[in-house]
């Protein structure tokens, strides 16, 4: 069964200068808690990243995953689908919408993943709070601190 996870904050940048943070994956192992490697397989005609291969974990559980992007017009964000999954997750889907607010940026992220063994419900609410906190939280200070 898929879990989904949302939450929002607001970042003190504009939304282009956030989702150049988002699309900059070969910086995630050192401020996405819990990714260890990521790599840019493709890119699109427009020269931004289009295939991502992710090596991830955390309290013990690893994954591994290719995800293909798809951007939203006027630095709006981006969504993502994974095309191959294995270890802990079975498939990863979700997105960053981004919202200009005055000088800010609202920035709402949107994780559905469906893992490959049972957690049970407190588990897998657990999980879910964890990596979407771990992702706005991470994204905000990476940002804010350029």
């Amino acid at each position: 069964m898929a879990e989904q996870g949302e939450g929002s904050t607001e970042i003190a940048a504009s939304p282009a200068e956030v989702l150049a943070v988002i699309t900059e994956f070969d910086a995630y192992p050192k401020w996405a808690t819990g990714v260890k490697k990521a790599e840019v397989r493709k890119k699109d005609s427009k020269g931004r990243p289009a295939e991502v291969f992710f090596e991830a974990g955390q309290m013990g559980i690893g994954a591994s995953y290719t995800l293909v992007y798809r951007y939203k017009a006027k630095n709006g964000g981006l969504s993502w689908k994974s095309t191959k999954a294995s270890g802990a997750v079975k498939s990863v889907e979700g997105e960053y919408v981004l919202e200009p607010s005055g000088k800010k940026t609202k920035v709402t992220y949107r994780l559905k993943i469906e893992p490959a063994i049972d957690l049970g419900g407190f588990m897998r609410r657990q999980a879910e709070r964890t990596i979407v906190n771990a992702a706005l939280g991470g994204l905000k200070k990476r940002v804010e601190s350029r």
